[in-house]
């Protein structure tokens, strides 16, 4: 199984920032020494064309030079800086391969990513490009160039704060559903409506938490009855977890590697590639975190082995 990375593009952050940054190499760091059948690859940086995919070139170009407003900058949440420019193309271009991989492997992901706050106009809340959208946009343009057949393409969100950026992109698309499972009242404050979206209170435990899950996976399935999706792009947040500092859920560790296990062998069991993305995790400690991530990496990892010996075997051939 392949996994992409991007973490020695470290931000120059100031003392005190909220942000972990440190977590995305002490991941790597874990499933290099756990995980024995992953291939960790170094992401390139998407181009101005596959970010033009989504986003605005005006947006891409103040990104690239360090143009953006100060206002535009506190919606981020990161000061301007060259590392914060590339960081943020490489993060998108570690979702493009592993969208990539996972169209001929079945399960591929990136060790970041999932910054679904990000709008075709500008970044907010620790996302500055849309990495699940810009790489959703530019399989279905290299799937209808090769095949010449239009490529349906599902997201299954379930970061804590409500995917708004991803929804706002994709709100007129019926090639693409959105599925978002969040805090009701955390992060964004405003929601933009997904096709699906499933608000959850505050303490919310493992129990009505994957009962939503079955639920909206149900309902996902239903509605691609006719015309299943041929991708998916995972968001799989750790801050539902109870120890996150800014969740408000109470998602045990082991729920989650259960939500993780029943979103990839649903997928496993219709055939349906999987590219997963990291999406959020602020535990009290950093280990927290990268202990819950490591779940969906082991998880990930076992589907894989299950997927079908022919489709896993077709990138190594090509």
């Amino acid at each position: 199984m392949q996994l992409h990375y991007s973490d020695h593009f470290v931000l120059p952050l100031p003392a005190g920032h909220r942000f972990p940054m440190h977590k995305y190499r002490l991941l790597r760091d874990a499933v290099a020494a756990e995980l024995a059948a992953v291939r960790l690859v170094q992401a390139a940086a998407a181009s101005d064309g596959e970010l033009a995919l989504v986003h605005e070139p005006a947006y891409v170009d103040a990104v690239q030079h360090g143009r953006l407003s100060a206002q535009q900058e506190r919606e981020i949440g990161f000061p301007w800086s060259p590392a914060m420019a590339e960081r943020a193309r490489r993060s998108v271009g570690a979702t493009i391969a592993a969208a990539r991989c996972a169209l001929a492997e079945g399960i591929s992901g990136n060790l970041a990513g999932g910054t679904h706050h990000a709008s075709a106009g500008g970044g907010s809340g620790f996302c500055v490009f849309n990495d699940v959208a810009v790489a959703a946009r530019l399989m279905q343009a290299e799937w209808h160039r090769r095949h010449r057949q239009f490529l349906r393409i599902a997201v299954i969100d379930l970061d804590v704060h409500q995917g708004n950026g991803t929804a706002s992109i994709f709100a007129d698309d019926p090639m693409v559903y959105t599925l978002s499972m969040h805090g009701e009242k955390n992060f964004p404050f405003r929601k933009v409506a997904s096709d699906h979206d499933v608000d959850l209170p505050d303490g919310c435990t493992d129990g009505p938490y994957l009962q939503a899950l079955d639920a909206a996976l149900e309902r996902l399935w239903q509605h691609h009855a006719e015309s299943p999706p041929g991708l998916i792009f995972y968001i799989a947040g750790a801050d539902p977890h109870e120890g996150d500092r800014l969740g408000r859920l109470k998602i045990s560790a082991a729920g989650l590697a259960e939500r993780d296990r029943r979103v990839l062998q649903a997928a496993r069991q219709r055939g349906v590639p999987v590219a997963i993305s990291m999406g959020g995790g602020y535990g009290r400690t950093i280990e927290d975190t990268v202990a819950v991530q490591m779940q969906t990496w082991r998880e990930a990892l076992a589907c894989w082995h299950q997927w079908p010996r022919q489709t896993r075997g077709a990138l190594a051939d090509a």
